[in-house]
């Protein structure tokens, strides 16, 4: 079954087989997680589809799939539009979708350790306007038929030691069940892959470019967790570092445990846990109470360990950015460079030092209008050449064990002068993402409160960008974490989300893409610290920015540059050549002088 056609007919088989009339497929493993392990990645098997959200749903008579506006052009790429209907979200939805056209009384099958219940409750009464149904499946039938199907990741469990973690494990477990005895509840489910590293202070290679090892966790009120992995993935310094507390049980045990919380009042985030999770609780019998998981937002709050580790990190990664633009700068102009060979030696930089254990995401590296592409990833079928006179767009970032980076730079590849548009629309985005930089704000604020600080520039020239401006970063963890993020308020209302709190990382990315053309994006990482402002009225805020790689001067229009971002963009370059000089030498120093010199 070597083609897509072939695995949609054979998928479409044992849907008739199963007494189904569709299926929905997604991008999700059994913890909700945003990337996944190589057996999880169904869409992309059975579609072509490589990026990291989407959707698909099967009926016997059509497809479609289901992306956002990050994908709008790889989607074309990617998936034969004979055999799927593209559909864009928000725009539309797969309830919508199925409201409209699933036959009258469908049983349309989903796997309900892959979707959420808020998901599944919203599609079943879509469903309802035509008499269908949302079934639960014992099994999933993409897995029927993908014969080569990869097994499930059996590497060990790595022990997360507290020099890095900066504070242990059983630390952590207390808060969590201080927290279960404040809301009167027994237990509570933790089912995401990054809440269970950090809570128990362990990591792992089970999922690219995410240091997590693939288990749930019961947290219990009197502090004691059980840990349900595969037995090949525990090692003795595993369970020595975990101590009594935790009861190390087989992964295949987790459904029974949920059973047997019979009568019991258990937490589980509806946001982060599947379908299935509530589904078990509610047949044994448990109270279910939907919260946030209690690791969530100590998670995000860095310590002052994992803030020193990020530092560190941030340093050496940024040295190894800085090579690579200077090898960018001399090599590309005479042609002969390609997206994958620029990523490639960019990665080779990262790994140069002996730190880095894995990419925190597949590099974007787009070269013109490749750039244009918000979440573009270079495959040998779109790999363009870094080409004379145009725009190079790399967004890219390392997994340390002492904290994770995310740095996108933009750059003119010369030997030309850039031209006046590019000029404006680089300096546009440059001082939105100075003005989120200097950002002050009072206690209390949330990042939707903050967002429109990057735009205004580009809205002023009637522009735009059509992603979020800032999300979390984890420590050694997640390179997009919750609760915190920058963008635009859900349904518009303004204060929505998450307040932003002292040790926070962020990203700082405004951007502008044209399509065909070329795209623009600057972003570097934030940290949220107290602001002493002299008689302040209340306690104020504001951002440290951590990555240190210096920004390209040939695409600033000074002209629009106001003097207090002139001042801002120097300080910025003087503090890089501090945190970069000592780690570079010759040429490569040479020209950091040169890309950090005043305006």
């Amino acid at each position: 079954m070597h083609t897509h056609e072939a695995r949609l007919d054979a998928l479409r088989k044992e849907l008739a087989h199963q007494g189904l009339d569709g299926f929905v497929i997604p991008i999700s493993d059994e913890h909700m997680s945003e990337y996944v392990g190589a057996y999880a990645q169904r869409l992309a098997w059975l579609t072509g589809f490589g990026g990291s959200a989407g959707s698909a749903v099967v009926l016997k008579d059509k497809a479609a799939i289901f992306i956002d506006g990050r994908y709008t052009l790889q989607v074309r790429d990617q998936v034969d539009g004979r055999l799927y209907e593209y559909q864009s979200v928000p725009q539309t939805s797969i309830a919508a979708w199925l409201g409209a056209n699933a036959p009258e009384g469908a049983r349309i099958g989903y796997d309900a350790w892959l979707h959420s219940k808020g998901w599944a409750e919203g599609v079943a009464k879509a469903l309802a306007g035509r008499n269908a149904a949302l079934v639960a499946v014992d099994a999933n039938p993409v897995d029927a038929v993908w014969q080569d199907r990869p097994a499930p990741s059996l590497a060990p469990a790595l022990v997360h030691d507290d020099a890095h973690a900066g504070q242990p494990g059983h630390e952590k477990r207390a808060g969590v069940a201080e927290w279960l005895a404040a809301q009167k509840l027994d237990a509570a489910v933790i089912s995401a892959l990054d809440s269970i590293a950090w809570l128990l202070n362990v990591r792992g290679t089970d999922v690219e470019r995410t240091p997590v090892a693939l288990s749930y966790v019961l947290a219990h009120a009197d502090g004691t967790a059980d840990l349900f992995i595969a037995e090949e993935k525990v090692t003795p310094e595993l369970v020595a570092h975990l101590g009594n507390a935790v009861r190390i049980q087989p992964r295949e045990a987790f459904l029974a445990a949920l059973h047997a919380l019979s009568g019991k009042k258990v937490a589980v985030d509806p946001e982060r846990a599947v379908a299935a999770i509530f589904a078990a609780l509610e047949q044994a019998g448990a109270t279910v109470v939907p919260l946030t998981d209690p690791t969530v937002l100590p998670k995000a709050i860095k310590n002052p360990v994992e803030q020193a580790g990020h530092k560190a990190a941030q340093s050496r990664d940024g040295a190894a950015v800085s090579r690579f633009l200077h090898w960018v700068s001399s090599e590309a102009p005479k042609g002969g460079v390609t997206e994958l060979a620029a990523s490639d030696r960019l990665e080779a930089f990262r790994a140069e030092g002996g730190l880095l254990r894995d990419l925190s995401f597949d590099t974007i590296s787009g070269a013109g209008p490749n750039g244009a592409v918000v979440h573009y990833r270079v495959s040998p079928e779109t790999n363009r050449p870094l080409e004379p006179n145009s725009v190079y767009l790399v967004d890219s970032g390392g997994q340390y064990v002492d904290g994770t980076t995310d740095i996108t730079r933009t750059v003119w590849i010369g030997p030309d002068a850039p031209p006046a548009e590019v000029k404006d629309r680089f300096t546009r985005v440059l001082k939105g993402h100075i003005a989120l930089a200097r950002a002050v704000f009072p206690k209390g604020t949330a990042g939707s409160q903050l967002d429109s600080f990057a735009r205004q520039f580009l809205w002023q020239a009637g522009l735009d960008y059509a992603h979020g401006t800032g999300h979390g970063v984890g420590s050694f963890l997640s390179v997009h974490e919750g609760p915190q993020r920058i963008a635009k308020a859900a349904g518009g209302q303004a204060g929505t989300g998450q307040d932003l709190v002292p040790g926070m990382i962020l990203s700082n990315e405004p951007g502008y893409y044209k399509t065909g053309a070329y795209g623009i994006r600057i972003e570097n990482l934030i940290l949220v610290e107290k602001r002493e402002i002299p008689g302040a009225e209340s306690e104020f805020y504001a951002f440290e920015t951590l990555t240190h790689v210096p920004i390209e001067r040939a695409l600033v229009d000074v002209a629009l540059l106001t003097a207090e971002e002139r001042e801002w963009w120097n300080a910025y370059h003087a503090r890089t050549r501090e945190v970069l000089g000592p780690q570079l030498s010759g040429a490569d120093l040479a020209w950091l002088e040169a890309a950090c010199a005043p305006l």
